[in-house]
């Protein structure tokens, strides 16, 4: 049972109440006392809006559902079906044209197109790796990867292939050759390189092998350098707004046996990361939360460090320093050493119970989550960090899971009131505003009108908006097989008009326009060929697994100039809101049994082992064998999609209860072997009575149609809390 401090008209659990009054707060100029009050004024004045906004997304679906039903096995009229969800509120009529006017946005953030990390912030280690993945070795991410392949002698293995070396350099002089070309010869040629004096400043030029003399072919690409003792230590060269350093060491292995000593190319990779609070996080309660917490002001305050054992080595992480230089003009260059950090509050639908009102209430999460995150940031804003964060004075929220105009204009007076009580100036705190679900796909443009003097981000999820629309529809049908939504009108449509409605209302600039993750970071070379339509498609920035894939999925961003792109595009047709209201339904699809099975299998098997790892141990976000043994990263949005598919052919007949049991209880069995090597796993099967971790995947599945919007945290955390309470 938690303890309370009694605070205004609040309780908070004693270790928050600590938190906040001992490391948190000190520093910022805010009174904890007066920071609970506030919060409690907030609770109890918009509380009430809160609520009420969740009651209306209740009452839209039971009349989703109920029109849906009416008209189940008939072809869907595009006009009427507009006419009805206007008619009840779900889609609002557009207003005159506008433009975003944010104002005070790093440059990560407005002008800067790279790739973007979501970690989960409870995990000290992995946030650091993130924070610190602003740069990385493309000669380790090619090397340590199936980006080159493992073929004809350029295999992986224990000790340094030097066949595999020499395809890494080769693969890195022909990026160098397409984004920071020579004016003759290429990078695969280059015996030496040095700096000549220029028209007032320094010059970057190359000895090739047939002896000749080359430069840039865009001179103004040449940005820094570093020498000692008359030797270059780096070059370095801007592309697109992005960084390349290209590293001499002849003492290292690469570069002893490289003509000009080049030893490794380290590229900006990492622009910005988001730390999640949400979808990543197993945080069901205070003990939780003040980890969460702790960890978000270590980062703000530039302290954070932990320490781990690696392969029987104690290593001590920490955060990178920013990286100095010396430019073309003989000036100091200062460069940052970390990823813009972001921080994903938690959606309106949460509640907790780490702060209740005096009466004993839950209150809203988000509530919380926008308090102290702002309040640890502070330490940032004020110069009081060891390492600064925003250099524009801002603090980045991503808000996820809203659902229209309304909770989005909820969420921008929820910030206006955290200003006010931490004494910032408005709009200092930004949106990131997620569209992953159907309502606000719909009215994206109100959305975004709603916090355009706030606005940073919108962002395309495939996932949670995939889980939104099988539950919005649930009374229609049978929805197609999940692998095939990826090619449905929908989805398609979707995709396009984030990124139409994004440059119409004057983000490029101002804000990211972001595409979705590449779940696989074992399949860099699938990455490399799939994600490369992102800038094309005109997206700023997309999110990748890992600093690894960071790295790699920064040369798209040399390959394509996002903002030329993003003027191109700018000429188009807006997509087709009937395409996106298209619904996938199975319709006179004949499935075999083999088929429904399969796809029973598959998303069974996503299911358990997500859930076994969330409930038994609280890990929120982790890389999870699917059923052929391929490592995918899973969080919540991979849940819902997966549970909700199942929920919505089960409550159509595609399949029964029995079939489903059945499944679940032969892909625990896989689960569990697949989990093995790990001490700490609780095997499910057999004894799946005594599985709590079983109990939430078929609670997920058998109550799917009744959990509001097909979310999964009720389910997981009320598993998560009964596990907790369990005697060790």
């Amino acid at each position: 049972m938690s303890e309370y401090v009694e605070t205004g008209d609040l309780r908070v659990d004693k270790a928050l109440h600590e938190l906040v009054r001992d490391e948190i707060a000190p520093g910022t100029g805010v009174d904890a006392a007066a920071f609970w009050q506030s919060l409690g004024k907030i609770v109890a004045d918009l509380g009430p809006e809160n609520a009420a906004l969740m009651e209306k997304r209740d009452h839209l679906q039971k009349q989703l559902d109920d029109w849906h039903r009416e008209r189940k096995g008939r072809v869907i009229d595009s006009a009427e079906y507009r006419k009805f969800l206007t008619d009840i509120g779900y889609m609002i009529p557009e207003g005159d044209a506008f433009e975003a006017s944010t104002t005070n946005v790093d440059r990560e953030i407005a002008s800067v197109a790279g790739p973007q990390l979501v970690v989960p912030v409870d995990n000290a280690r992995y946030a650091l790796n993130a924070a610190n993945a602003r740069w990385g070795s493309l000669y380790d991410a090619l090397y340590g990867t199936d980006a080159i392949a493992d073929a004809d002698g350029a295999e992986r293995r224990a000790e340094f292939n030097p066949v595999r070396g020499a395809r890494v350099v080769e693969a890195a002089a022909a990026f160098l050759d397409s984004s920071v070309g020579l004016a003759g010869g290429s990078y695969a040629d280059v015996t030496g390189v040095e700096l000549v004096d220029g028209a007032g400043r320094r010059e970057l030029r190359v000895t090739l092998s047939d002896g000749r003399h080359s430069g840039l072919t865009d001179a103004a690409k040449f940005a820094g350098f570093n020498e000692s003792g008359g030797e270059l230590e780096n070059v370095l060269l801007r592309n697109n707004g992005l960084h390349i350093e290209i590293q001499f060491d002849r003492e290292k292995p690469i570069g002893r046996v490289h003509p000009a000593g080049i030893n490794d190319v380290w590229l900006e990779s990492a622009v910005t990361t988001i730390q999640d609070c949400e979808d990543s996080v197993s945080a069901v309660d205070a003990e939780d939360k003040v980890r969460v917490y702790r960890n978000w002001c270590g980062l703000m305050k530039g302290t954070l460090e932990t320490t781990f054992d690696k392969s029987g080595r104690q290593l001590t992480r920490k955060l990178n320093a920013d990286r100095t230089y010396t430019d073309p003009e003989g000036k100091p260059l200062q460069l940052p050493g970390r990823s813009l950090l972001l921080v994903r509050n938690v959606g309106l639908h949460m509640q907790t119970d780490a702060v209740t009102t005096a009466d004993g209430k839950e209150t809203p999460e988000g509530f919380l989550d926008a308090m102290v995150t702002c309040l640890a940031a502070i330490h940032d804003l004020e110069g009081g960090g060891s390492l600064s964060n925003s250099r524009a004075g801002s603090i980045y929220i991503v808000k996820p899971k809203l659902h229209g105009p309304e909770e989005v204009a909820a969420t921008v007076k929820l910030f206006g009131r955290v200003e006010d009580a931490l004494g910032l100036a408005r709009n200092t705190i930004k949106i990131g505003i997620m569209d992953e679900e159907r309502r606000l796909t719909v009215n994206l443009k109100e959305s975004i009108r709603e916090a355009k003097e706030r606005v940073i981000f919108i962002n395309t999820g495939f996932l949670d908006r995939t889980g939104d629309e099988i539950h919005t529809i649930m009374e229609a049908g049978p929805v197609i097989r999940k692998a095939d939504m990826k090619t449905m009108p929908w989805i398609l449509a979707y995709e396009d008009h984030n990124v139409d409605v994004g440059i119409e209302t004057g983000l490029p600039g101002k804000a990211q326009i972001g595409k979705g993750m590449w779940a696989m970071p074992d399949e860099m070379r699938a990455m490399l060929d799939a994600k490369a339509v992102h800038p094309m498609a005109g997206a700023n920035t997309a999110w990748v697994p890992s600093p690894t894939a960071a790295t790699l999925h920064a040369m798209h961003y040399h390959q394509v100039n996002v903002a030329q792109r993003q003027r191109e595009l700018s000429k188009r047709k807006r997509a087709s809101m009937d395409d996106i209201l298209t619904l996938p339904m199975l319709g006179g699809q004949n499935l075999s049994d083999q088929e429904v099975q399969k796809e029973l299998d598959n998303n069974a098997q996503s299911i358990l082992g997500y859930v076994v790892r969330w409930v038994e141990q609280g890990v929120g976000c982790s890389k999870v064998p699917d059923i052929n043994d391929i490592g995918l990263m899973e969080d919540r949005a991979t849940l819902r999609i997966s549970s909700q598919h199942i929920a919505n052919w089960l409550h159509h007949g595609v399949t029964g209860k029995p079939q489903v049991m059945e499944t679940l209880k032969r892909m625990a069995a896989i689960v569990d072997r697949q989990n093995a090597g790990d001490a700490d796993y609780r095997n499910m099967a057999p004894n799946f009575d005594d599985s709590i971790a079983f109990q939430a995947a078929a609670d997920l599945i058998f109550q799917g149609c009744t959990q509001p919007n097909g979310y999964t945290e009720p389910v997981l955390h009320a598993r998560r809390r009964q596990v907790k309470a369990k005697p060790a």
